[in-house]
């Protein structure tokens, strides 16, 4: 078995040649193969990819975003890989200890059939824990985050074989068996280009019969800001750019992947409903 690593870039060359590193010190009882998609960086990022000839790269024309990226590399691997490899998604902006993959790997085996995400820590206070993983009310659409309700992991006392069940993953550092991507025939960038791309692959892999866990064991080390910073001046902006993470194309694509049958009924109304109350709230 391999696993095929993918991780979009677009600029921020040292983040980059840091992944790097820590993607070359894995140790990890399978191959790695490792792809960056470097989607039309100008900072000196193809220079350095050049210094890697064990990393493949494909190119892009910095439309991709991040949904793009994704599926651009699930593309190339779908056609040559085998039925029963891996693919792992990271981010350049992350740091990864050298037992992170295996660490992934000895838990999707144990809970197969499963795609297995990573808890966040805080990469300046390690024993802080950012994120383990969402819980989604379809209903109300909310999403919280499991770390609100376990206050026990926050001093970092995590068992090694302790996992928890989540409802969606983050791209930050998530193992999937390539079959379940196949299943689901990956990402849908025409929608979700960006923000929630990673959580609604995550959805459909489970719908389609895949457990959704998180491996305690292996962090994800990020600055505390991880989220999105962008808010835009208007209203238009804020729904329907692309940077928005209220893009409001990617909400309704999200929310009806992580809807039963009678919500996507009222899905729309009640979308609609929603919106209208957070730009009014907005505004006061």
């Amino acid at each position: 078995m391999t696993v095929h690593v993918l991780m979009p870039v677009f600029n921020r060359v040292a983040m980059t040649e840091a992944m790097l590193t820590c993607l070359r010190a894995q140790q990890v009882d399978e191959p790695l193969s490792i792809i960056v998609i470097d989607d039309g960086s100008t900072d000196g990022t193809a220079e350095l990819l050049l210094t890697h000839p064990e990393v493949r790269v494909l190119k892009g024309d910095g439309s991709l975003w991040w949904g793009g990226a994704i599926q651009f590399g699930l593309a190339t691997i779908f056609t040559g890989a085998a039925p029963q490899d891996w693919v792992l998604f990271v981010n350049n902006d992350t740091h990864i200890e050298a037992g992170f993959v295996q660490a992934l790997l000895d838990a999707g085996r144990t809970h197969a059939p499963a795609a297995v995400g990573s808890i966040i820590r805080d990469v300046d206070e390690p024993g802080k824990l950012l994120s383990v993983g969402p819980r989604i009310n379809a209903w109300r659409f909310k999403v919280d985050d499991a770390v609100d309700s376990l206050p026990a992991f926050v001093d970092g006392s995590l068992h090694a074989d302790d996992i928890i069940n989540v409802d969606a993953l983050s791209g930050r550092g998530v193992l999937f068996p390539l079959a379940a991507l196949k299943k689901v025939a990956g990402l849908r960038p025409q929608w979700l280009p960006h923000y929630l791309a990673d959580y609604e692959v995550a959805v459909r892999v489970r719908s389609a019969g895949w457990r959704l866990i998180v491996a305690l064991n292996a962090p994800v080390y990020s600055k505390h800001e991880y989220g999105n910073v962008f808010r835009g001046a208007t209203l238009r902006e804020r729904l329907f750019s692309v940077r928005s993470p209220a893009y409001l194309p990617a909400r309704f694509r999200f929310w009806w992947s992580a809807s039963n049958s009678l919500q996507r009924v009222t899905l729309p109304l009640r979308l609609a409903a929603y919106m209208l109350l957070q730009a009014l709230r907005t505004k006061t």
